[in-house]
């Protein structure tokens, strides 16, 4: 069973390599005056939480490089995949991008989809990956993943956990982790950090697996930090233990970019690279990405292509060994 997403995208960069010198061909004439209207970027959670913020950044410095407006459009739910399932029927002219969070290359073996994630988008950039951790309310007994993994033991289908949504990477790294350890944890889904938040301080349920959108209550001594799920612990909350260090023996970064249809010209996706590159190197864009406690993970067209590859071969894998693979 595949134990880390880091490898993924370490993957996807040792396994690409450049092209040799190819001669020097004229721009389009699509991609000449692009763009000249303005540009949207659809993302797959809700507003005012840690991937909506990085991206309005993204795309406030985008808007200056291009010099046309580019709107941040908002589709929670599901997991996150609605913005590319939707992008799957747009035109291919550079105009919409959509997110493309992992959740998006599990699509194939929990849906019944006529399209392909791995061949059937033009994978523009990759942008970042997410810092996750598991917080319990600050009253709480459970006070490490060991009582975590005693707690569930002790009291089977008791301890509820809520994320942002069914077969998002939080949900699977959480069943992930249960089936290592011979626990059964209940799962509470919801739209986004926002509403997960606010049930846990509300205790309707008992811990919650999310983005640091819980930093702030962990700071004001709301929640209760027990593991962040990175190779390394989290610059901003240095005490919590990492997975590993917790005796859990996984490492989760879930790495998210840019798509846009298939059959958009290269000279249009040429540009849009270029310009979100530049775009997320500009210090205000690493400041964002930095409240969250997370950072740049930038992979460009090739790269990233290879990876959205090499990933929906591997999240079967993965789906697979938990029994979540559709029948």
């Amino acid at each position: 069973m595949i134990k880390s997403a880091t490898f993924m995208y370490t993957a996807a960069i040792a396994t690409f390599m450049a092209g040799g010198m190819q001669p020097a061909q004229a721009m389009s004439e699509a991609a000449k005056n692009f763009p000249d209207k303005p540009i949207t970027i659809v993302i797959g959670y809700t507003a005012g939480g840690s991937t909506d913020i990085p991206f309005r950044v993204l795309a406030e410095n985008l808007t200056g490089i291009f010099k046309q407006p580019v709107i941040v459009e908002n589709k929670p739910g599901a997991g996150g995949v609605l913005p590319a399932m939707q992008l799957h029927n747009k035109k291919p002219d550079g105009y919409t991008l959509a997110q493309t969070p992992t959740p998006v290359f599990r699509l194939p073996y929990i849906s019944k989809i006529d399209w392909n994630p791995a061949t059937d988008l033009t994978y523009v950039i990759g942008l970042a990956g997410y810092s996750f951790g598991l917080v319990v309310p600050a009253d709480s007994p459970i006070k490490s993943m060991k009582d975590y993994i005693d707690y569930a033991r002790k009291n089977p289908e008791k301890l509820t956990y809520g994320s942002p949504g069914i077969m998002t990477t939080l949900h699977i790294t959480m069943e992930a982790i249960a089936q290592d350890a011979g626990i059964k944890l209940v799962h509470v889904p919801y739209k986004g950090n926002a509403e997960s938040l606010k049930a846990i301080i509300g205790g309707f349920v008992m811990s919650v697996a999310d983005t640091p959108a819980w930093a702030p209550y962990v700071e004001n001594g709301k929640l209760r930090l027990l593991s962040t799920w990175g190779e390394k612990r989290s610059k901003k909350f240095p005490d919590a233990p990492t997975l590993k260090e917790s005796g859990i023996d996984r490492v989760q970064l879930s790495p998210f970019g840019l798509a846009v249809p298939k059959d958009t010209d290269p000279d249009i996706v040429k540009k849009l690279h270029d310009g979100l590159k530049q775009a997320m190197e500009k210090p205000n864009f690493r400041e964002a990405l930095e409240k969250y406690d997370m950072e740049p993970l930038y992979m460009s067209t090739q790269q990233y292509t290879e990876f959205a590859k090499n990933t929906t071969a591997d999240e079967g894998k993965v789906l697979e060994s938990l029994g979540f693979q559709k029948k």
